[in-house]
């Protein structure tokens, strides 16, 4: 996959993810593109190490579940870390 394909991804994985949360997330659209781009790669990582094969091409099913997975994990610790600065 090419890396504007992995930026597409990451960008509308990451949309996604902010959609599938519930609450409200900070960030614009710079912030969810690098959560998604993340969560892409620690979604690739995590399906590499459970099934044996990470990202592998832009339109297969376990690529998008994968980084929607991983941008969502990688959103909630953005959500506890820029939680914490505001509350202090």
């Amino acid at each position: 996959m090419g890396i504007l394909a992995f930026l597409i991804l990451g960008l509308i994985a990451g949309a996604i993810a902010k959609a599938v949360l519930p609450g409200r997330q900070g960030g614009g659209w710079v912030i969810t593109l690098v959560i998604g781009v993340v969560g892409a790669i620690l979604g690739g990582w995590i399906g590499s190490l459970i099934f044996g094969g990470g990202l592998a091409d832009f339109f297969d099913l376990r690529t998008w579940l994968l980084s929607i997975l991983g941008a969502v994990i990688v959103l909630l610790i953005y959500g506890a870390v820029a939680g914490r600065r505001t509350r202090a």
